[in-house]
């Protein structure tokens, strides 16, 4: 399972600067992106516990969860209002599990604001409201096309109309007051009918400040006061100085953390943004040990093992017989999986098993 991002902004947010500092890129921060096209990345995400069992274990490969980063230049109400290179361009950011909107905190005369002042909390609300219309206008157009089908429809084909028309309406009465998808109250049957939509004020939103090196000691003050105005559920707001952020990936190990403990980082903004959207999502991670491979794969929390094995491989699901399970700091305690055997630690699990972050598995099946 490969997670996405796309990453949304105002003109002149330093966008581009969040994408190269979260891929290891290195996109012309000073041009537009191209038109009809996105940038895309692919990173690895770090996990220390991936290292630790691999010195246990000795895989003759270890493989992390990777992530990739879409970085949209056109605005999203743009996009949802034309066709062509727009619809592309929206049809692919439709199918992101989050977004994350990069918001303009820092100060440079060189670069003008393209709303004319810095004004993080306007920012932050015009984009909120972008993505809203962006929801709306593909309301708008199904509502149009369902009209259009009733009145060639047979009964049974208008009963099934009149309850899409009903759920549509009563999101767009709820989005025009400003209630994104993901906050309205909707029953997992609703939520079911709509998936199809991606709609995007349906997915989690973390916010990230683009601040100056300037402001790096004001990191946790900005934090605090944004997400008390900003925060909702699947919504929350960081702090990244972008620029600082980008020069670091293009140094060597040793130099880049010697510069974090400079600027006094004690995390890397790919690890911070990782850790937020994991949280955001609810997801966890659980690692698989088969074929001489360890590898980490992200899943929904509460996913239940056939489902689990399902991201591995489909067959897996479909012939699933049992997992063997072992948390991932009993395996440590252990030291190796015959040791844990011989404690009685690795466990049996059968279909109801709900997977743990840290579980290390071995599923058996038979197709």
């Amino acid at each position: 399972m490969n997670i996405e991002f796309g990453i949304i902004g105002l003109p002149q947010s330093g966008r581009t600067t969040i994408f190269n500092a979260l891929t290891g890129g290195s996109v012309d921060t000073a041009k537009h992106t191209r038109e009809g096209a996105a940038h895309i990345g692919v990173t690895r995400v770090s996990d220390p516990r991936l290292e630790v069992l691999t010195d246990i274990l000795h895989p003759e490969k270890t493989v992390p969860v990777s992530v990739s980063y879409v970085d949209i230049g056109a605005s999203v109400k743009g996009l949802a209002e034309d066709k062509g290179i727009g619809g592309q361009l929206l049809s692919q950011l439709s199918r992101v599990d989050a977004l994350i909107n990069v918001v303009r905190v820092f100060d440079d005369e060189r670069i003008p604001h393209s709303e004319g002042s810095l004004d993080v909390d306007r920012d932050i609300t015009t984009m909120s409201l972008e993505l809203v219309f962006s929801d709306l206008a593909i309301i708008e157009r199904r509502l149009g096309r369902i009209e259009v089908s009733m009145k060639a429809a047979k009964q049974a084909e208008r009963q099934t109309y009149l309850h899409e028309q009903e759920l549509l309406g009563k999101i767009k009465a709820s989005l025009e007051k400003d209630i994104p998808v993901r906050e309205q109250d909707l029953t997992p049957e609703e939520t079911r009918m709509i998936s199809n939509f991606q709609f995007l004020t349906g997915k989690p939103l973390l916010v990230v400040a683009n601040i100056g090196e300037e402001q790096l000691s004001d990191v946790v003050s900005l934090e605090d006061r944004l997400n008390s105005v900003h925060a909702r559920p699947q919504c929350c707001v960081i702090a990244l100085c972008g620029k600082l952020e980008m020069e670091l990936t293009q140094l060597d190990d040793e130099t880049r953390e010697t510069w974090r403990a400079e600027f006094d980082l004690t995390e890397s903004g790919l690890d911070r943004v990782v850790r937020l959207s994991y949280e955001l999502l609810g997801l966890v991670s659980f690692f698989s040990i088969a074929s001489n491979e360890v590898r980490a794969w992200p899943v929904r929390a509460g996913t239940e093992a056939p489902v689990a094995a399902g991201k591995i491989h489909t067959d897996m699901e479909r012939g699933f017989i049992r997992a063997e399970v072992i948390s991932y700091d009993d395996l440590v305690r252990c030291g190796a999986i015959a040791e844990a055997r011989r404690k009685g630690l690795l466990r049996m699990e059968g279909k109801s098993y709900r997977v743990q972050d840290g579980d290390v598995i071995t599923f058996l099946f038979n197709v």
